[in-house]
């Protein structure tokens, strides 16, 4: 079993930007997929980016497309979630999962797909 913790999240101004860690224990991360959610006050919880367990694929939510990066580190055990040029509609509960899967080069954009959930970090853009 694995678990992810989430940190990087704070208070910015429009504009700024952040980044998120997906911290792992217990497992590797060599052959999890991870996805990046988030859920903003009110609204359901949407998918923002993931990337393959391995080959390095990534998807992005078209609102997030040209500002955030995925990326994973994996002597470190960690994806991270790079977040420019935030904007208010950013503002949310950053929540990042793991999905088991040996196929490479493959996304999973749907939260449906994981199995281990980090507990969320929060991401305030307000000016």
């Amino acid at each position: 079993q694995v678990q992810l913790v989430e940190s990087g999240g704070g208070l910015v101004q429009p504009g700024d930007s952040l980044r998120l860690s997906c911290a792992a224990s217990g497992r590797t991360l060599d052959y999890y997929a991870i996805g990046w959610f988030r859920q903003a006050p009110g609204k359901e919880r949407e998918g923002v980016s993931c990337i393959s367990s391995v080959g390095g694929s990534t998807y992005y939510a078209d609102s997030v497309k040209g500002r955030f990066t995925i990326y994973r580190d994996n002597a470190k055990n960690t994806v991270y979630l790079q977040m420019n040029s935030l904007k208010p509609e950013d503002t949310a509960v950053y929540y990042c999962a793991a999905k088991l899967t040996y196929y490479s080069g493959i996304t999973y954009p749907t939260e449906d797909d994981y199995d281990y959930w980090g507990q969320g970090t929060q991401v305030t853009v307000s000016s």
